[in-house]
C-alpha cells in the first residue's frame, strides 16, 4: 500500500537542514508571495513569472533556495534506495554520467557514486546559499556580478538530481505514492529555469521525452 505524502515527505527524511528566510525581510515577503501563488492553483507557467516591480535577482535567490529545500527533501526520501551498490556511478541511464568537480577537494571532474555525488552536491549548495557574499540577506547589500552564473551552476546540478531520481528510482517514487508530488515539483522547477534561461538546453536532454509529456 502506498504511503501518504505526510509520511513520505516528513521532516526526518530531510537530507540537509532546511534553509529559511528571515521574517520581515524582502526575501521573506517574496517567498510568501511565491508560495501563495503556488497554493492558489494558478498555472505553474504563470507562477514563475517575475512579479511587477520586483528584483530579478531576489526572485531567483528565493527560488534557488526553495528548490534546494524541495529537491533535498525528495532525494532524502530516495536515499535508502540509492546506495553505493545500486548506484556506483552518478548517472542518468546508460548515456549520461555526471562527474563531480568543486575546485577544492575535487579539482578535476571525478567519477563518484550517486550517494557520494549527492552528498557533495548538497554540501556545496548549502555552503553557497549561506555565503553572504553570494546570497546577501542584509538590506542594501547588492548581489555579486556573478550571481546568476552561480545560480545557473546550482540549478544545473539540481536538475541532475531529477535525472537520476526519475531514471533510476521512479519505481520507488510510485510505490511510495509520491509521483504527483515529485512531478509537480519538477514542472515548477522546469518552468522556472526555462522562464529565465538558467540551464543550458543540452542539460535537459535526458528528461526531454518525459518533459514533453508532462510540461505542456
Amino acid at each position: 500500500m502506498a504511503l501518504c505524502l505526510k509520511q513520505v515527505f516528513n521532516k526526518d527524511k530531510t537530507f540537509r537542514p532546511r534553509k529559511k528566510f528571515e521574517p520581515g525581510t524582502q526575501r521573506f515577503e517574496l517567498y510568501k508571495k511565491a508560495q501563495a501563488s503556488l497554493k492558489s492553483g494558478l498555472d505553474l507557467k504563470t507562477v514563475v513569472q517575475l512579479p511587477p516591480g520586483e528584483s530579478i535577482n531576489d526572485w531567483i535567490a528565493v527560488h534557488v533556495v526553495d528548490f534546494f529545500n524541495r529537491i533535498n527533501l525528495i532525494y532524502g526520501t530516495m536515499s535508502e534506495y540509492c546506495t553505493e551498490r545500486s548506484c556506483p556511478i552518478m548517472s542518468g541511464g546508460l548515456k549520461y554520467e555526471y562527474r563531480w568537480q568543486d575546485d577544492s577537494k575535487y579539482k578535476k571532474p571525478t567519477k563518484l557514486s550517486a550517494p557520494q555525488y549527492m552528498c557533495m552536491l548538497m554540501d556545496w549548495i548549502e555552503m553557497l546559499i549561506n555565503n553572504e557574499d553570494i546570497f546577501p540577506t542584509r538590506i542594501g547589500v547588492p548581489f555579486p556580478k556573478q550571481f546568476q552564473q552561480v545560480c545557473t551552476k546550482i540549478l544545473t546540478r539540481l536538475f541532475r538530481v531529477f535525472v537520476h531520481v526519475y531514471i533510476h528510482h521512479f519505481d520507488s517514487i510510485i510505490n511510495m505514492g509520491a509521483e504527483a508530488h515529485v512531478n509537480t515539483c519538477y514542472k515548477h522547477f522546469y518552468y522556472f529555469i526555462r522562464e529565465f534561461s538558467l540551464v543550458d538546453h543540452r542539460e535537459l536532454e535526458p528528461l526531454k521525452e518525459m518533459t514533453e509529456r508532462i510540461c505542456h
